[in-house]
Order: C-alpha cells, then sequence, then structure tokens
C-alpha cells in the first residue's frame, strides 16, 4: 500500500486518500457488504468512499488520521494472509485511538510500544492469532520470554486465551511435550463427590472455557486425540498436589479462586523445562466471606523476583462486544464508590447499593476470560 495521495483541510474537513496494490485483497477489507467500512465510519465519525483502488476518508483530522493507522494496519494483516473479520476491526480501531490519545508532552518519557506493523503474533495450525490491544502486545511478549507470567484483569481481555494459544504453539512447535490446563473448582468448594457423573462429568462444567479455546486453535478431532493421548491435560487445581510438571506449558485459570496454600502448591509444581501462566481478576473473588484470595497475595509476596512477568489489564483493554467494556467500567464504578462509603460511613441507601454490587460480584459474570 502506498503512502497517502492527497491531505486537504476545507472548512475544518481533512480528506486522506489511500491507495492499495493489491486488488484482490480490497474485498477482504471492506468487508462483505462493505461492512467494515460502515463499521469504521459509525465508531469514528468519518466519511469512506472508495473508487477502484483508492479509498478516501473524510473527517476531523483526529478521525482521519486513526481511520488511516487502523486501515493501515488491516492491510499488513491481510497481506501476512491474516483472517480479517468484526473483531479484528475493532482492535486496529481500539489499537490506532489508544496511540492518538497517549500523551504528547515532550519533558515525559513515551511508554515503549512496539509500532502497529510490529506487533507479535502467535502462529497456530488455525492461523495467526495478533494482539487485539497493547496490553494484549505486552503479554503476548512476556508469554513468549518469561518462564512464568501472571496475567490479571477483567474478563474478555483474552488472558487466558492467549495463553492457551501460546501453549499450543510451544506444543506445535515441539518446544514442550505437553499443555496443562487447571483451574480451581471453586462453585462445589473442590468437593466433587456428591456430583452425578464420573470424574470427567463431574468437572467438565469448571473446565469449559479452557476446552472452548482449544477447539478455536486445534482441530476437534486432533483435541481430543491429544487428550486422550495425554499430551493435553485439562483437570481442577486439586489433581496437581504431589505432582511435577516437567517440559510442559501449565495454565491456572481463575486462580484468584485458589487460596493462598493452593496457589503456593501450583507454583511449586514447576519442574525442568517448564512454562507457567496464572491468569485471575482479583475483583471477582468467589471464596467464602474472609478468606483470602492467593493470587493477590501471591502477586505482593513475587513482587519483583526474577523471571517473572507480570500483565496487567484494564476495562479498556476488553475485545469482546463494546458494550462488555462499558459494563466492566460502570461495576469497577460502583465498587470504587461503595469503597468511598466505607471509608466515610457513607449513608444507608448507598451502603445498601455497594453490598448489592459486592453481591452481585460474587456471582460468576458468564463471560468467562
Amino acid at each position: 500500500m502506498s503512502r497517502p495521495m492527497m491531505a486537504d483541510t476545507v472548512s475544518a474537513a481533512r480528506t486522506v486518500t489511500l491507495q492499495f496494490d493489491d486488488n484482490a485483497l480490497l474485498p477482504l477489507l471492506y468487508g462483505e457488504h462493505d461492512r467494515h467500512l460502515a463499521q469504521i465510519e459509525q465508531r469514528l465519525g468519518v466519511r469512506l468512499a472508495s473508487r477502484g483502488n483508492r479509498l478516501s476518508i473524510t473527517g476531523s483530522a483526529e478521525g482521519t488520521s486513526v481511520a488511516e493507522a487502523a486501515l493501515r494496519s488491516l492491510w499488513r494483516q491481510l497481506e501476512r494472509g491474516e483472517k480479517l473479520a468484526m473483531p479484528e476491526v475493532e482492535a486496529a480501531m481500539r489499537l490506532a485511538q489508544r496511540r492518538a490519545d497517549a500523551p504528547k508532552d515532550p519533558t515525559e518519557a513515551p511508554e515503549p510500544r512496539l509500532p502497529l506493523s510490529d506487533l507479535p503474533a502467535i502462529r497456530t495450525k488455525k492461523g495467526a492469532i495478533a494482539p487485539r490491544s497493547h496490553a494484549q502486545a505486552d503479554y503476548m511478549d512476556q508469554l513468549a520470554r518469561a518462564d512464568m507470567v501472571f496475567g490479571i484483569g477483567p474478563a474478555g481481555t483474552g488472558k487466558t486465551y492467549l495463553a492457551v494459544a501460546q501453549g499450543v504453539a510451544m506444543l506445535m512447535a515441539g518446544r514442550v511435550d505437553r499443555i496443562v490446563l487447571s483451574r480451581p473448582a471453586v462453585e462445589a468448594g473442590e468437593r466433587l463427590g456428591f456430583l452425578p457423573g464420573d470424574m470427567k462429568e463431574k468437572v467438565d462444567p469448571y473446565l469449559r472455557p479452557l476446552y472452548d479455546a482449544l477447539h478455536d486453535m486445534m482441530p476437534a478431532d486432533q483435541v481430543q486425540r491429544r487428550i486422550l493421548s495425554g499430551e493435553i491435560e485439562i483437570a481442577p487445581l486439586a489433581f496437581m498436589r504431589g505432582r511435577t510438571l516437567a517440559h510442559c506449558y501449565a495454565i491456572l485459570d481463575e486462580a484468584q479462586n485458589t487460596t493462598p496454600a493452593q496457589i503456593k502448591m501450583f507454583l511449586t509444581r514447576m519442574g525442568e523445562g517448564t512454562r507457567m501462566v496464572i491468569t485471575g481478576d482479583p475483583s471477582q473473588v468467589d471464596l467464602p466471606s474472609g478468606q483470602k484470595s492467593g493470587l493477590v497475595e501471591a502477586l505482593s509476596v513475587l513482587d519483583g523476583v526474577q523471571g517473572i512477568g507480570v500483565s496487567r489489564f484494564g476495562e479498556q483493554d476488553v475485545v469482546r462486544h463494546p458494550l462488555v467494556a462499558r459494563i466492566v467500567a460502570a461495576y469497577n464504578r460502583a465498587d470504587q464508590l461503595a469503597h468511598g462509603h466505607a471509608r466515610t460511613g457513607g449513608p444507608g441507601a448507598a451502603g445498601a447499593a455497594a453490598e448489592t454490587v459486592r453481591r452481585g460480584r460474587k456471582e460468576n459474570d458468564g463471560t468467562g476470560k
């Protein structure tokens, strides 16, 4: 793709024209019935018009700049052979918008960030998985380098999904012998004996998000074959006791629902040639009242330990439907209000509302990771 052909300012409106050099990729860039272009227009308040292999962007200086950066990023993805759908379009706009919103103070050291064209990708048999936010890019970089990584943040930020993707990529490349996926079955208190069915039927409902992520990256028959052969193991946290995990990629999901003893037990299973990823959201602890979260304690105790990476996500990094990010933000505001009233002995009505919020946060929101 060439550089912009022209940029004019007329009555506060700016027009940038892009020229693309591969007409075969244009339908993929524009989307079915130009739905990708329509999404960019609606989100950024610009007007897009195509003619031949040229695409003009008209709107405010900021809107056209963000749209141009997003379109260039999407075009590079297509040139690399990556798939393009609405989530990728949303991600490109989000990345471009955050870069445009970055502080411009020359005295302030800029946050080190990869160029949009050089963001890391995890390659699996079903294709490349690219980051959809700068926090995801930082996380993917940590996953590629560190022996142990903590992914901390709200649901929908891709913590677990990207961890599973990295594990699949390493398994396919022969860098590990197997993948071990685990999470605490806290809803049943890890007392699974009273549940009907065999052990697989007992624990599968708690591990379903991990299965879903695997099936996104590998054909279903291959997932099943590798599970049967032991190359992929999915089990409740309680099954990790007394084991040494060597030459494997181990993921502990929903770690906020571990006790300090449980998470210490998991972390000390690490053997030779093993990578570990621990994901969780400290704001969604489902442990009994008064029980301290093992994840919160581990983050404090292990702060600064060499070889451990920590990636933190915020509401702005939610990569699901845009409404999910607004829902997370609303709950965060409610929590902040509740904590403020708790410190000041706030009004009874507000205290009751805060208690309702806290109870609601104890329930699984169903959005997974």
